[in-house]
């Protein structure tokens, strides 16, 4: 089978792929770049996920592209708001036509002889294989497991007889109005249904083992509003962005800092709504300092409110099973429920699921240290985009998107094929650390040993720092003596 070939190939069109696209388009516009989705449409997550009330957890002057300004004054934006503003960004750049959509990545393996990729894709649809060959591969796909979420096994599931779901795979016609809904889980997705679901259900349960760190977020951005009447858009965007990049760095360093004074303000601010006989402590103050997990941010107090309104309940309880009508608890309480959601998580895949090879030899990423958060040791010509855990994913896609497009420009001036991030005889014995070192979700425990290690020194870690990646990546030579350039070799009889 003929192999097809382009310089680049990218892989996923979701806010990341997108986002790296436009950055090939307009800084190595001499090559040629295809999308792959395994997918029918771009989007990504925000696509495939459908379950009511569905938004950004970042605020959307941060989550936006750097070169696609936000327009609406909302802080934190609803699912098909985003996924029509990727769309747009795709279609405004010409970048829609580089899509192949429902082909999935599943082999992918480099020749140092070639300085090649050479690609498998099957077709969703027939099961058609397709060959492409490229220089350099991005990926782009994500970090979970797109056909499945993550189910804990509960006791007598099958007992169960109303409605059990998944809001990684929710009913397009559940009729959830006048039903008593059990949500499980106390992350992001939790906080985002609740409020959502009680508008209609006759009484949503929010069911945690632990609790989570909620912190409410002004649903508009006055600033931006007042700004909007007297400077352009672009400037407006910049400057809000630059003020709520400041605005995240800033709280971070204080969960780190002065984690106490943090947790005092999030009590302090769930009180001032729920009010003062109201068990803060049990429900809403987490045994982990703040960002340990990701906070979960909620617009205009959504969330309290639904609670405020009795339409809405937390409890704090350990599940024991399923029965007919409901949960058993541990302390023997019941609840009764008509639907129950598993909003428990998902699981994490690395790079697609795709297996990978280098001159005939299988990769195992675990066994790599990362190169700046983005490439592997001895693995050439490929980076993938993972963005940040405290902060705007697509803060690290720019950043990450416009490093690869300096390192193939440099390539192409040095007229080297092959870049590969290499440990020296000084770096093989250091210590090595998870590659997301002290963050404690359920997800990240039970997939990160598929990750790459982080070392003890720079260009070895993740630092999941805007600041710090920001004057690396965009400052620090592309030839810094450990990412190796090379041609491709030469083919003697």
């Amino acid at each position: 089978m003929k192999a097809e070939y382009v310089d680049i190939v990218i892989v996923g069109a979701g806010l990341s792929g997108i986002g790296a696209a436009w950055h090939l388009q307009n800084k190595c516009s001499n090559k040629r770049y295809l999308i792959l989705e395994s997918r029918n449409t771009l989007g990504g997550t925000w696509d495939l996920f459908r379950y009511p009330g569905i938004r950004s957890d970042s605020d959307m002057f941060t989550m936006g592209y750097q070169f696609k300004p936000w327009q609406d004054n909302r802080t934190m934006a609803d699912g098909a708001s985003i996924l029509n503003y990727v769309k747009e960004a795709a279609s405004e750049n010409d970048i829609t036509q580089k899509i192949r959509y429902g082909h999935k990545l599943t082999t992918a393996s480099w020749s140092s002889e070639k300085a090649i990729w050479t690609l498998t894709a099957q077709c969703q649809r027939t099961g058609a294989i397709t060959k492409i060959q490229c220089q350099f591969l991005l990926m782009c796909a994500g970090y979970y497991h797109y056909d499945e979420g993550y189910r804990p096994e509960f006791k007598g599931k099958e007992k169960f007889q109303g409605t059990l779901i998944h809001p990684q795979h929710w009913p397009e016609d559940l009729d959830y109005s006048n039903k008593k809904i059990v949500v499980i889980g106390s992350g992001a997705t939790a906080i985002t249904l609740v409020p959502e679901l009680a508008k209609k259900a006759q009484h949503v349960t929010m069911l945690q083992r632990s609790p989570s760190y909620i912190l409410s977020l002004p649903a508009k951005d006055k600033i931006s509003s007042l700004l909007k009447k007297v400077l352009p858009l672009k400037w407006v965007y910049a400057l809000i962005r630059k003020k709520n990049i400041g605005r995240q760095q800033y709280l971070y360093r204080l969960t780190r800092t002065h984690p106490e004074k943090i947790k005092n303000y999030i009590s302090k601010m769930a009180k001032k709504i729920l009010g003062q006989n109201y068990d803060i402590d049990t429900h809403f103050s987490p045994s982990y300092n703040p960002w340990d997990q990701r906070l979960c941010f909620i617009p205009d107090n959504d969330f309290f409110k639904s609670i405020q309104s009795n339409n809405a309940t937390v409890l704090t309880d350990q599940i024991d099973s399923l029965t007919e009508t409901g949960i058993q608890l541990q302390s023997g309480d019941k609840v009764d429920a008509d639907i129950i959601v598993t909003a428990t998580g998902f699981n994490i895949e690395i790079l697609g699921g795709t297996e990978f090879s280098v001159d005939g030899k299988n990769v195992d990423f675990s066994k790599t240290y990362t190169y700046k958060g983005m490439m592997y040791s001895d693995v050439p010509n490929i980076a993938s985009i993972f963005g940040y855990i405290n902060a705007s994913w697509t803060l690290h896609v720019d950043l990450i998107a416009d490093y690869i497009c300096r390192l193939i420009n440099h390539m192409d001036s040095t007229e080297t094929q092959q870049c590969t991030p290499t440990l020296r005889e000084s770096d093989k014995n250091m210590p090595s650390r998870p590659w997301i070192d002290s963050f404690s979700p359920g997800y990240i425990q039970r997939g990160i040993h598929l990750y790459p290690k982080q070392g003890s020194h720079e260009p070895w870690l993740n630092t999941q720092d805007y600041k710090k990646d920001k004057e690396n990546l965009q400052n620090s030579p592309i030839d810094d003596g450990i990412m190796i350039f090379s041609k491709k070799k030469e083919v003697t009889e």
